[in-house]
């Protein structure tokens, strides 16, 4: 008999039917036993009367794993309107020890250091698998909507001979006796690639060896780059972004729409166009004195109210930063050079996107990093290629935890992140 999920059984009333998966919860009442299996797809209430099913039920323990083959009947109050009766149970391995919290409670009582620690059963609560489901069908639309627009999937390297940015902190390594590094990001040879196949695009992890311990911080997270070529400046870039935004929230709700209603969330309109300020309009805005260099997070939570209530739009964009705080590969805006041709995306306050124009003519990467006093050598590989004809390109990279967090309504990006990697932690 082939096994069938919980939300199957509403097309299976009145036959016999095969579940497998984890004992939730047992309710041992006076006269009748209640089974609760959860497999993947949900939960399926399992009636034991007999004597005999109801001995074996109260020895097992939450989360065994078993098989329960029994009728499909209707009932207006189980789950899904259907229940399982006269079953016969049997354990697919040996009694589980339970976890330190209950995982049939709404919501998980543990902290979330607790959680972290017993992250592989704490990921089995509806509430902690529906932030990862939203996580996956956000990927999903991500591929989708480039892949639709021309774009190609490409893999690189994610241990590298030097830093992506100028005195970033990076993650050191021993690499066959020579000094290497993990990734910070796979801008450099997402550019070069540009040279290949003028649109790309990657998902993979990125590392960030900074001590940030904050709620919105990991040292590594999965990183969603997208570059392409032929751009007139930046606002091509951001096009393209409000676009594959529009794709990701849209494959949200149509794939992960049990796990949105399992967390009470529906998902943000992104606006036909997201509105966009100026980096010097931005610190008036948010009460900032015109000397900063930088929006902090107060100022970003200052410009995502302003930008919900003068728009009506969780979404904006903040153009034209200081050069200065910029990368040296970014584009100056050539009306005002001190400025540049980047931006970033504010979901709900927070940042969530960095992108922008390149620079794309050899000669400027030479004078960009002599400029700040950075030798050529560590970037000769990279820089080198721009002799070879490169055309105006642009990109921009989307932090997966970040955004699903900001969507959920999560306090905590580890809240949404299977196994979190941060300052204090390395394991499980």
């Amino acid at each position: 008999m082939q096994r069938i999920l919980s939300t199957q059984l509403p097309a299976h009333v009145g036959a016999t039917v095969r579940l497998a998966g984890w004992v939730h919860r047992r309710r041992l009442l006076k006269s009748v036993a209640f089974l609760i299996v959860r497999d993947a797809a949900g939960l399926a209430q399992v009636v034991v009367a007999a004597p005999a099913v109801r001995e074996q039920i109260e020895a097992l323990t939450e989360e065994t794993v078993v098989e329960v083959v029994g009728t499909v009947v209707a009932n207006a109050t189980a789950p899904a309107g259907v229940e399982v009766v006269e079953p016969t149970v049997r354990p697919l391995g040996p009694t589980a020890v339970p976890p330190p919290f209950d995982l049939y409670r709404p919501v998980l009582t543990a902290g979330l250091h607790t959680q972290l620690d017993h992250a592989p059963v704490a990921l089995r609560h509806p509430v902690r698998s529906a932030a990862l489901r939203v996580s996956a069908a956000a990927v999903s639309g991500f591929r989708a909507t480039l892949d639709g627009q021309g774009f190609v999937e490409v893999h690189t390297p994610k241990v590298v001979a030097s830093s992506t940015e100028s005195g970033a902190n990076v993650f050191a390594l021993d690499w066959f006796g020579r000094p290497a590094y993990l990734a910070q990001s796979p801008q450099f040879y997402k550019q070069l690639m540009v040279g290949v196949f003028e649109r790309v695009y990657e998902v993979g992890p990125v590392f960030r060896a900074e001590p940030h311990d904050t709620v919105r911080h990991l040292a590594q997270y999965t990183s969603l780059d997208v570059e392409l070529g032929f751009v007139a400046d930046h606002r091509d870039v951001m096009t393209v972004l409000r676009e594959t935004l529009a794709g990701m929230v849209a494959t949200v709700g149509e794939r992960a729409g049990g796990a949105l209603t399992t967390l009470g969330v529906t998902v943000p309109q992104v606006p036909a166009e997201i509105p966009a300020v100026h980096f010097t309009d931005a610190l008036k805005i948010a009460g900032a004195p015109p000397s900063e260099p930088d929006l902090a997070p107060a100022h970003e939570r200052a410009l995502g109210e302003w930008a919900l209530r003068e728009h009506g739009s969780d979404f904006l964009f903040v153009t034209g930063y200081p050069m200065a705080k910029r990368p040296f590969y970014t584009h100056p805006d050539p009306a005002r050079p001190a400025y540049s041709n980047g931006f970033d995306l504010l979901f709900r306050g927070v940042e969530l996107v960095t992108g922008g124009q390149r620079l794309h003519r050899h000669a400027d990467y030479l004078a960009a990093l002599a400029a700040r006093g950075e030798p050529v050598e560590p970037y000769a590989g990279y820089v080198d290629a721009f002799r070879h004809g490169m055309p105006p390109h642009g990109g921009f990279a989307i932090g997966l935890e970040r955004f699903v967090a900001r969507l959920v309504g999560a306090a905590n990006v580890r809240e949404v992140t299977a196994f979190p990697r941060d300052l204090h932690r390395l394991t499980p």
